[in-house]
């Protein structure tokens, strides 16, 4: 397939909608003013950003509120706690506002901005100096902020990286460029995969992602370059017919042709974001460069709880060439209260989907948490003569000699993080006193 083929349609300009068009979306799309009055609320604590093609193409009005992606992209009643809404609600009533900053900044404190030690415990340095814009928690991988990236075609309501996009510069991690990063690379060879991450690289223009990556490819150790995205299910156009879209897949060519793997991490959330005619196209140019796509998201409650969601989701991965990887567990931040699903019903979700998939769609890991001592996989639930208990495996690790080692856990039918497990008593030493870095040092042996 030709990189600069032809396409039928006409290129599509960019439009993004925030808070202050929120009367011009309510009119087109007949939003009601109850759900108006509290996606402008919800929105002066969780960042609201929608575009064009997701209100036209993947909403689907005639369900709203009901549907999956209003859900995933407007702020809505019930991510904030009752007391919080109605506080934010009487301020800007009173136009107070002194008072709505303070408590939006208090709110938002209390929403856990930066979960599982990010910045206090994944933060790499150089010549005694923290690094700006990344983070190196695992042996193999940095994750790289680039600066310019830090931002989305639109936001998902559930987004664990919320705190990159409301404007504290204290919350945020961005990198002005890459040569702190080249020098990091180069004094740590072990180091082989760089995820750019943000935000979304692929909101910036080729020229400047360009100006990312080429440097990285002049470190001989780095073999695998991994780009975070949510641009194919939110703006497809940026891989057909934005006016560098084939600058950009020339970009992936020539990350290819150098030796190494181009991985595009792409987040579907929904099986309809893979459903539209401008998404397949953009996936079939980008595979046609030699990238892989690998798919990930996290299990939430309202979007895509149900087996038969995600039974459609790795189906629908598979026909178009893309790899399964993970569905997470919704992380411990933000409205999580509003999005969790406890871990013995993502089990069974996880179970019911992954038995209905043939062999090559069974490249998916899951449910997987993203917690202070690694990615722990809940591999099922087991019967033995002391109880019920969750198995559990360390899939990725801070130390790698954790990697692949399993553990138990008591079962429980509402836990939904690893911090409220009561872990078993015969778990190696080892992994306990990882366990026990996990957020209020709850999970440990008992």
């Amino acid at each position: 397939m030709s990189l600069t083929a032809a396409f039928a349609e006409e290129p599509v300009r960019f439009r993004s909608f925030g808070p202050h068009h929120l009367s011009e979306v309510a009119a087109r799309h007949g939003l009601r003013p109850e759900l108006l009055d509290a996606v402008r609320t919800i929105s002066h604590v969780l960042p609201f950003r929608v575009n064009e093609y997701v209100l036209t193409h993947l909403v689907d009005w005639d369900r709203v509120p009901d549907d999956p992606i209003f859900r995933l992209v407007f702020p809505q009643r019930g991510m904030l706690a009752e007391a919080e809404e109605a506080e934010l609600a009487r301020l800007s009533r009173a136009d107070d506002r002194r008072g709505l900053r303070e408590a939006v900044s208090r709110i938002r404190a209390g929403l856990n901005p930066h979960p599982a030690g990010q910045q206090q415990l994944n933060v790499p340095t150089l010549e005694g100096a923290d690094l700006p814009g990344m983070q190196h928690k695992y042996r193999e991988t940095v994750l790289y902020f680039p600066q310019q990236g830090q931002t989305c075609h639109a936001y998902c309501t559930y987004c664990f990286r919320w705190a990159q996009f409301v404007g504290d510069a204290d919350l945020r991690f961005a990198a002005p460029g890459p040569d702190l990063l080249t020098r990091y690379l180069r004094r740590h060879p072990a180091v082989t995969d760089v995820l750019m991450t943000g935000g979304d690289p692929m909101i910036m223009s080729t020229e400047r992602l360009r100006s990312h990556i080429e440097p990285i490819l002049r470190v001989d150790t780095v073999r695998t370059v991994r780009i975070g995205t949510k641009s194919v299910a939110y703006w497809p156009y940026r891989f057909t017919t934005d006016s560098d879209a084939d600058d950009v897949l020339r970009l992936f060519e020539q990350v290819v042709a150098s030796g190494r793997t181009m991985a595009v991490m792409a987040h579907f959330s929904h099986p309809r974001e893979l459903r539209t005619a401008a998404a397949s196209r953009a996936l079939a140019r980008i595979r046609a460069t030699g990238a892989v796509v690998y798919c990930q998201a996290p299990l939430v409650k309202h979007v895509n709880d149900d087996p038969h969601v995600w039974t459609d989701m790795w189906r629908d991965q598979l026909s178009a060439g893309l790899v399964p990887y993970y569905m997470f567990v919704e992380r411990d931040t933000g409205p999580r209260e509003y999005f969790k699903v406890p871990l013995a019903r993502a089990v069974e979700i996880f179970q019911a989907a992954y038995r209905t998939l043939p062999g090559l769609a069974r490249t998916v890991r899951g449910p997987s948490m993203s917690a202070t001592p690694g990615k722990v996989v809940v591999d099922g639930v087991e019967e033995a003569a002391d109880g019920r208990h969750f198995r559990l495996r360390m899939a990725q690790a801070r130390d790698p000699a954790l990697v692949g080692r399993p553990f138990r856990a008591r079962f429980s039918e509402t836990a939904s993080w690893l911090d409220e497990l009561e872990i078993d008593p015969g778990t190696p030493a080892d992994i306990v006193d990882a366990l026990a870095a996990t957020a209020n040092g709850s999970a440990v042996a008992s």
